[in-house]
């Protein structure tokens, strides 16, 4: 059960659940802006809430009353960052992972120069950071593209994007990469089909030319040239510095061992690891091609596309891994949610209130497969646990349910390292309450601290540690070896 020496345990956060400041400092508005609250929605009927049209983005806009869009507020972080980091350096935190929200240095995302006072907040937070000998680990595209290029050119839909995307990344790469060694390009780049409008700006109505999926697999066709081009511009710019990828990790399990239930499950985890396969072969699978092809919806390729990718693959693989799912052919098995997908429920697994399974030994089936499929380094950059946290009279929050969570999940990456496999480190989601990625809920809470704040931005916006932050702190200090 041990960690390797220089092991990288930390916590990882986006610029779009926890700054705020919506409109502060230059900030343009953002995709993460406009996505909605919504009290009467089932927090398992995930689709609800990301539900996007134009004009639910102009009511977003218009609004006197921003209740209801939580992400412009966050946890008010743009103006409590060094409170938090403090909070972090406490945890003994080796790297933090963060984004850098694109809007903040270009508010419409295609301005020619950046918003410099952007790039100041971003340069504090991170010479504050290096005082506290915490490294950077940094998303490039956290869910946070500029609502102009969604508005106006249909998000990664059109070709321009590209542009404005490599713009951004130099820019990062330049005022940043003195700071900056670890990056990554797209978040959970796989989750273009299943919420496209948080992922890649693309509104439904405006897919006139293809239908929709069509207009997904082509914008996930440019992001790929665009991390291509991020990373050659990443080498020259910062020739020490790692670019890597971040997919969603969908493990799933056949329900049973009816052959079709078994084909079902190759076809549904094959699926999901897509597009990491582009990002680290440098070519698109071929059934994933032959697929495409049967369906009409091959992505439009100009020439040297193709060579861009294959030339410029990524260094390591991250991902996230909350949960696992089965997979069956019988239309009435039982169904649950998870981390933005539907899949059938696993009798052996026990879930969370949002229908979220728990599944420590499946975390080490993730590792041993993607390391065997890849063989480069990985870091797991997101896993954790949304539970509904109570802040005691005496300002503490009694979370055994968490530690258990992460003692079982620690336990199984250790034996995934025994079992060979190369982890570069640990970012767990989140080390401190924020917004929902999908229900934009705030009592969905991840973290080690607790923010004082509800789903409609009432609290004091004090934060208060929990007792899994003295927990993940002997972890730390033990460098994993102490999980009582």
């Amino acid at each position: 059960m041990k960690f390797p020496k220089g092991f990288l345990w930390g916590g990882a956060t986006a610029a779009n659940q926890v700054e705020g400041g919506w409109n502060l400092g230059g900030k343009g508005p953002s995709v993460a802006d406009v996505a909605t609250f919504k009290p009467n929605v089932d927090v398992k009927d995930y689709s609800k809430n990301v539900a996007i049209s134009i004009a639910a983005i102009n009511e977003a806009l218009n609004a006197e009353d921003k209740t209801y869009y939580p992400k412009m507020r966050g946890i008010d972080q743009y103006h409590h960052y060094k409170e938090d980091l403090a909070l972090f350096a406490e945890m003994g935190f080796k790297v933090l992972r963060i984004s850098i929200a694109w809007t903040r240095l270009y508010p419409t995302g295609e301005e020619e120069e950046p918003n410099m006072e952007g790039v100041h907040f971003y340069e504090d937070i991170f010479q504050e950071m290096k005082r506290l000998n915490i490294e950077p680990l940094v998303t490039l595209s956290h869910y946070e593209m500029p609502l102009h290029l969604a508005t106006s050119y249909n998000g990664w839909y059109d070709r321009r994007v590209i542009d404005c995307f490599v713009r951004f990344a130099k820019t990062c790469f330049t005022y940043f990469g003195k700071y900056v060694k670890l990056w990554l390009n797209f978040n959970e780049v796989d989750s273009i089909i299943r919420h496209s409008f948080t992922t890649a700006g693309i509104i439904p109505e405006l897919c006139t030319e293809r239908d929709f999926l069509s207009c997904c697999y082509q914008a996930a066709h440019h992001q790929f040239v665009a991390g291509a081009l991020a990373t050659k511009a990443l080498r020259e710019i910062v020739p020490d510095a790692k670019m890597g990828l971040m997919v969603t990790k969908l493990t799933a399990y056949p329900l049973t061992c009816k052959p079709e239930d078994v084909y079902a499950t190759l076809r549904r985890n094959l699926e999901n690891l897509e597009f990491a396969d582009v990002q680290v072969f440098g070519e698109y699978p071929r059934l994933m091609l032959r697929r495409l092809e049967k369906e009409n919806r091959l992505p439009v390729i100009v020439d040297g596309d193709l060579d861009l990718i294959k030339k410029y693959t990524v260094d390591f693989v991250s991902f996230s891994y909350y949960m696992s799912l089965a997979e069956s052919v019988d239309p009435n098995a039982e169904r649950t949610p998870g981390n933005t997908v539907l899949g059938v429920k696993n009798p052996y697994l026990k879930a969370n209130e949002w229908g979220w399974q728990i599944d420590p030994e499946g975390l080490r089936t993730s590792l041993v497969e993607l390391y065997d499929r890849y063989k480069k380094p990985l870091f797991i950059v997101e896993n954790g646990l949304g539970m509904k946290d109570v802040l005691e009279d005496d300002y503490t929050v009694h979370d055994s349910y968490r530690v258990d969570y992460f003692r079982s999940h620690f336990e199984a990456m250790a034996r995934a390292i025994n079992d060979g496999v190369d982890l570069m480190g640990y970012t767990s989601w989140a080390p401190i309450d924020l917004i929902s990625a999908s229900t934009n809920q705030m009592s969905k809470r991840y973290g080690f601290i607790y923010v004082d704040q509800d789903d409609l931005g009432n609290g004091t916006l004090k934060r208060y540690r929990k007792d899994s932050f003295y927990w993940y702190k002997k972890v730390i200090e033990t460098n994993g070896e102490d999980l009582d």
